[in-house]
C-alpha cells in the first residue's frame, strides 16, 4: 500500500529518482487536485508524488484547490505527507538551504480552508497546537543530519496570500510576530491534512531574502537558481528520510 505523499511545491514538479509505476487522476468532491497522482517507487518504498501548482506549474498559490489535493492523498491509502515548499527568509538563513518548520501562522483569507464547512453539518474542531507532525519532522531532521545539511530546529512559517510578494512593512510585521520565514503555500494545506488525520511535515525551501532584508528588488531569476540549489538537496534528503518513516 502506498502509505507516504510528497507535494512538490515550485521547482519539484517531478521526483527524478522515482521509478513511477503507474499515474491516476483522482476525483474528489471538491473538485479535481492539481494533477494526476504519480505512484512509484523512492528507496524501495512505494510513495505517490501530486505536484503543489501542477506538472506546467501554471496553478499560483491562491488558486491552489487544496482541498481537492489532500482529499485525493488520502484516497490513496497515504498516512504520511512531505510537503516542499519555496520560502522566503525574514530571519538569517541561507539562500539554497532547508528548513522543518515547526509552527505556522496564517495569513491567508478567501481559500477553502476547511472540511467541516457549513456543509458538514455538524460544529468541529481539531487541535492543531503544533501543526506539523513531529515524528515526521524528527525523521526529516535525522535524515538532514545523515545527508550533511545543516537545517535549523526552531522555524515559524508565515502563510501569505499572494501571488504577489509581500511588502518591506509586510515582512517587518511578520518578524514582529515571531516568523522565520514566509511563503504562499503551507495553509489551509497543513490545516486541511490535520483535519484527515495526516501526519504532515514539510521542507521549507529558502530561495530569497524577504522584503527589506535586502537592497534591490526581489529577483525571479535568483529565487530560480536558489530553488535549483534547494531543490538538489531535498532529493537528496528525501532518499535519506523515506526508508526512516515509521508506521507508514
Amino acid at each position: 500500500m502506498t502509505a507516504i505523499a510528497i507535494i512538490g511545491g515550485s521547482g519539484l514538479t517531478q521526483l527524478e529518482n522515482l521509478e513511477v509505476s503507474s499515474r491516476e487522476a483522482i476525483h474528489t468532491p471538491y473538485g479535481d487536485p492539481s494533477s494526476e497522482l504519480v505512484f512509484g517507487n523512492l528507496k524501495g518504498r512505494e510513495v505517490v508524488f501530486l505536484p503543489r501548482h501542477g506538472v506546467e506549474h501554471a496553478i499560483p498559490p491562491h488558486a491552489i484547490n487544496y482541498r481537492a489535493n489532500i482529499w485525493a492523498i488520502k484516497q490513496t491509502g497515504a498516512t504520511h505527507i512531505i510537503a516542499v515548499n519555496a520560502v522566503g527568509a525574514i530571519a538569517d538563513l541561507e539562500v539554497g538551504s532547508l528548513a522543518f518548520p515547526n509552527q505556522i501562522i496564517d495569513y491567508t483569507y478567501g481559500r477553502e480552508h476547511t472540511f467541516f464547512g457549513a456543509e458538514y453539518r455538524q460544529v468541529t474542531h481539531v487541535d492543531f497546537s503544533d501543526p506539523y507532525c513531529e515524528s515526521l519532522r524528527e525523521a526529516l531532521i535525522a535524515g538532514a543530519a545523515q545527508a550533511s545539511l545543516s537545517v535549523p530546529a526552531q522555524i515559524t512559517y508565515a502563510a501569505t496570500q499572494g501571488p504577489r510578494f509581500e511588502t518591506a512593512a509586510e515582512i517587518a510585521r511578520l518578524e514582529r510576530d515571531g516568523a522565520h520565514v514566509v511563503g504562499m503555500t503551507g495553509m489551509p494545506e497543513a490545516g486541511l491534512a490535520r483535519e484527515l488525520g495526516l501526519c504532515y511535515a514539510a521542507i521549507a525551501v529558502i530561495v530569497n531574502p524577504a522584503a527589506g532584508k535586502t537592497t534591490g528588488e526581489i529577483s525571479l531569476e535568483e529565487i530560480e537558481q536558489n530553488l535549483d540549489i534547494g531543490v538538489s538537496k531535498v532529493r537528496v534528503l528525501l532518499e535519506q528520510v523515506i526508508p526512516r518513516i515509521d508506521g507508514a
